[in-house]
């Protein structure tokens, strides 16, 4: 079981990265693995579905460059194939006078990033959205939404039709280097396997740095999961917001704040939050990991950032434990909300890389070795950028 190219991560990320170098290296043997029994399960599936157009990015930044080239990739994905999307655009909302100097800064970033964007009135932004109240807003015509599980599951078979392997339920339990290419064991329902490729690319999410560590990468970051907690709201208000309604985000919070989703099947949720998580992988009610809480605990990074974000961060575990207080966050732009119409949705987790002196790494962010590349950082708008990321990875493989 011998490979030219390795990709480990069955997420957006990882078969994009398939696909394309199977584009470009027909005659190569490639091979996906993914650890769970289906694809695009963890960030991939588990997102707002949103199509950012790069407003809040660094200009020059690779984030920003990547999420404006994703955008439009990603619509132009969709409308090859027959993938249902809206381009709905997204109203910043700006809800008290403090915002107001926030959203011009925010607005002259859009124009930097030469993004769609217009200012809007109260007046206007009461007629476009009668059920928002706010001071006034940016609207980003470049928005759109989307099932992202079903642009990777369809970016799968593109890969497997061009004649790509990719193997489910592969645990990846071991890493090895040497001169020639690297070896790779894992563990599955039916036994240990190993693979011998001769170049390793990893898109392992929530995993990204303990591959890493497995391959003796030295690196000086690690991932922190943070929850962002979703509500949907009942089918009556399907209708009460015609564009994605966002607040204006505080450039001192690593998070963009509550909003409001209309998602690609009719739906509208609410969120995320941003909440400490105690597992990476952790979607359900209860989510405690040993591990990964140690992991946590014993890097000092993590201390430097709950230190830095106390107060923050209390606020939010406030609020997610207190749904008036989640609730109070929904109703300073769309005050119609009650707390009863705040039901069950699922959770998601982003995989945020943070170094030693606690900065929180807002790019993408890579490592490599001489037969290997780590995607380390890839939160949102990974899914978005994940076309473009692909080529990014193609491009510095041929570097190798």
């Amino acid at each position: 079981m011998t490979y030219d190219y390795l990709i480990i991560g069955g997420g957006i990320i990882g078969i994009s990265t398939a696909w394309q170098l199977q584009q470009r290296h027909p005659q190569s043997k490639i091979l996906l693995l993914e650890k769970e029994e289906e694809y695009a399960t963890h960030q991939t599936g588990h997102n707002s579905g949103v199509v950012h157009a790069g407003v809040y990015y660094t200009p020059g930044s690779l984030k920003a460059r990547l999420c404006k080239a994703g955008a439009i990739a990603t619509i132009s994905f969709c409308q090859q194939n027959n993938i249902a999307y809206e381009r709905c655009g997204k109203m910043l909302v700006t809800t008290n006078s403090s915002e107001l100097d926030r959203m011009q800064s925010l607005f002259e970033r859009c124009r930097e990033n030469e993004i769609d964007v217009d200012l809007v009135s109260a007046d206007e932004l009461s007629k476009r959205e009668p059920n928002i109240k706010g001071l006034g807003a940016i609207f980003v015509h470049d928005t759109a939404i989307v099932d992202y599980r079903e642009v990777a599951r369809k970016m799968l078979k593109h890969y497997q039709d061009l004649g790509g392997e990719a193997l489910n339920g592969q645990f990846v339990s071991g890493l090895k280097e040497t001169e020639e290419g690297v070896q790779i064991q894992t563990k599955s329902k039916n036994g240990n396997n190993q693979y011998v490729a001769r170049y390793l690319i990893s898109c392992a999410g929530l995993m990204a740095d303990r591959l890493t560590r497995m391959m003796g990468i030295a690196t000086n970051f690690q991932i922190i999961p943070y929850r962002g907690e979703y509500y949907q709201l009942p089918e009556k208000y399907n209708n009460i917001v015609n564009h994605l309604i966002y607040p204006i985000p505080d450039p001192a919070l690593p998070f963009l704040g509550v909003h409001l989703t209309r998602m690609i099947d009719g739906t509208v949720t609410v969120g995320p939050n941003a909440v400490q998580g105690w597992k990476r992988e952790g979607y359900g009610k209860i989510n405690i990991s040993p591990g990964d809480i140690w992991d946590m605990v014993t890097f000092s990074g993590f201390w430097k950032v709950f230190a830095t974000h106390f107060r923050i961060g209390l606020t939010e575990t406030k609020n997610s434990l207190w749904k008036p207080g989640y609730l109070k966050q929904v109703q300073k732009y769309c005050p119609q909300i009650q707390l009863d119409d705040l039901l069950p949705y699922p959770a998601g987790i982003r995989a945020q890389a943070v170094l030693k002196d606690g900065t929180l790494v807002h790019d993408f962010l890579f490592a490599r070795s001489k037969r290997s590349l780590h995607v380390c950082n890839a939160p949102s708008p990974a899914a978005t950028s994940a076309i473009p990321i692909g080529e990014y990875i193609c491009d510095e493989l041929a570097k190798f």
